[in-house]
Parts: structure tokens; C-alpha cells; sequence
């Protein structure tokens, strides 16, 4: 465990007995800032609090996706408050180490009240990502965090990975009090566009057998590369001005500027969407409100 983390885990459970306080909480997440200090890569302290103004309860028709970056020196205690400033219902994590998710969901819950469910789409076994005993290395790949249970996992592993190991995961659970398909993916690396169309094609023929889904993900490609075709052929971005043929209008997700990361809608309407930056990835955190209800309307910025 990183000593961030240790540090911030041995406070709070000397403080158990008052965990539903979140004043008390906060000031755990500043005492942490100041023995902590700075991590990488972003220089910015790594347990900042929550903005007055973030949400306190958690948003049932919101959904989240976010490549938490790794290998990175990032906390996860400044994860979780990232996430817990949003408080999506159901969040897509990509190149995500089972041990940080659940000291995310950890955190989640003992510094901000919020209790989430967890789901995995392991790809690897990866002992230079994800720590762990060289006979025991930590699992690595996407995970699913609810606040409504999850049934019917599967977790796909696809033929061609290209560089490393890729999949999708899905589950069903609750968006918008709507039992709703969620797939969560990371295809292949830039540069392997044949790779990724193969696994856009294998993703696609599962998206499609079902009326209301949402697939959420990193696809390491902009919205006009033609291997995402499959995707666009069965469902729509959140963003309603960002289509394949769009030029300049599709807000950039990652430190590169980019867009590689999607919300896409099939049979759900979407409401409103924000591209968020922060410094505990080189991905932008990428949510929004749906109406799983309806499956048309405009989307728009918050």
C-alpha cells in the first residue's frame, strides 16, 4: 500500500465509531494533506476535500466513465474525492488495479457517506501495475461501481488485445430507477486501428442485443476513426453535437486533447454532460445526467 493511502486508512479507522459525519470527515482528508503532501504526477495535493458546492447524495440517473490512469502515482484518496464530487450512480473505471478501486470505494464511503456496489473485468495479472506478490500480482482492467446491486457480469476478454490485454465487462443495474444494460471498455492502444475495429466488432454484436444500453469507456480513438463505425451504427454520444463528422466540436477528454472517451447512449435519452479536468489522471472525467425513460432528446453542457 502506497503510504498515502496508509497513512489516510490508519486515521480513519481510528475515527470509526463517527464515520457518518462528514465534517469530520473532511477534516481527516485535510489532516492527511498536510503529513501527506504532494503526489505525482500533477504536483497537486492528493486528498484535497470536495467543493462546497459538490453533490451530497448520489445522482440516480448519472453516469460516469473515467481512465484513472496507470501506471500513476495518484492517490486514491484524491479519486475518490473526484468522484465523490459528481456522485454518479454508476461510474466506468478503466485501467483500474482491483486494490485502488477498493480503497477507492473505501474512501468513497468513510470520508463522503457514499456506498457503491463493485464489479470487475480483470484482463490481467499484472505485477508491475498493480503490486502484489510476484507469485500473487494485483488484477488489472475494468471495474463497475454501482450504487444499486449488479446482476448478470460478464467479462470479455477480447481475441486481440494488440500491445496488452483488452476487454469489456457488463452488468445490469439501475440508472434513473430503470433496469439498464452498462458495458465499460478500453480498446487497444493508439496507432493499432486494425486491432481496435476487431474489437469494435466483437463489443457492437453484444451492444446490440439489447434495447437500452449504455457503454461507457476509453476507445483510445476520435470520434471519426472509422473502427468506432460499429458504435456510432447503434447508439449516440451524449454530447449531441459530437457525430463521426464533426469538426472542432467534440470537447477534448484527455491531457492531449483528444476525445478518446465516451458515453454512449442506445435507447436512453441523454440530458446534460460535463467534461471535467483533474490532476489524478491524464484523462478528463467525463459524466452525465440520463432519461432512461425516453430514448430521444438533446443532450447539453453543464
Amino acid at each position: 500500500m502506497e503510504t498515502s493511502d496508509a497513512t489516510c486508512l490508519h486515521m480513519e479507522e481510528a475515527m470509526v465509531l463517527v464515520r457518518g459525519t462528514r465534517l469530520l470527515a473532511g477534516a481527516v482528508v485535510v489532516a492527511c494533506m498536510v503529513l501527506v503532501g504532494p503526489s505525482a504526477p500533477s504536483g497537486a495535493l492528493f486528498g484535497r476535500s470536495v467543493p462546497v458546492d459538490a453533490v451530497r447524495d448520489v445522482v440516480p440517473n448519472r453516469v460516469m466513465t473515467w481512465n484513472i490512469c496507470n501506471p500513476c502515482d495518484a492517490s486514491n484518496v484524491g479519486r475518490a474525492a473526484e468522484i465523490a464530487t459528481y456522485a454518479p450512480q454508476v461510474i466506468g473505471l478503466q485501467e483500474a488495479c482491483v486494490r485502488d478501486v477498493e480503497r477507492i470505494r473505501e474512501y468513497l464511503k468513510s470520508l463522503h457517506g457514499l456506498e457503491y456496489h463493485v464489479e470487475y473485468g480483470t484482463v490481467l495479472q499484472d505485477w508491475g501495475r498493480c503490486g502484489g506478490a510476484p507469485w500473487n500480482p494485483g488484477g488489472f482492467g475494468q471495474a463497475v461501481l454501482s450504487a444499486a446491486p449488479m446482476t448478470d457480469t460478464v467479462e470479455v476478454e477480447y481475441p486481440d488485445g494488440g500491445s496488452e490485454d483488452r476487454g469489456y465487462m457488463s452488468v445490469t443495474t439501475m440508472v434513473g430507477g430503470q433496469p439498464v444494460r452498462v458495458f465499460n471498455t478500453h480498446l487497444a492502444q493508439r496507432r493499432q486501428e486494425a486491432v481496435r475495429a476487431d474489437q469494435t466488432r466483437v463489443l457492437a454484436a453484444d451492444v446490440a442485443r439489447h434495447d437500452r444500453a449504455i457503454v461507457l469507456g476509453d476507445f483510445n480513438a476520435v470520434p471519426g476513426a472509422p473502427e468506432l463505425a460499429p458504435i456510432w451504427a447503434l447508439a449516440a454520444d451524449t454530447d449531441s453535437e459530437c457525430r463521426p463528422s464533426s469538426v472542432g466540436t467534440c470537447k477534448p477528454t484527455t491531457d492531449w486533447r483528444s476525445k478518446f472517451d465516451y458515453v454512449f447512449l442506445r435507447g436512453i435519452a441523454p440530458l446534460r454532460h460535463r467534461v471535467q479536468t483533474t490532476p489524478y489522471s491524464d484523462h478528463d472525467l467525463l459524466y452525465t445526467d440520463v432519461d432512461p425513460a425516453f430514448s430521444e432528446g438533446p443532450a447539453q453542457p453543464v
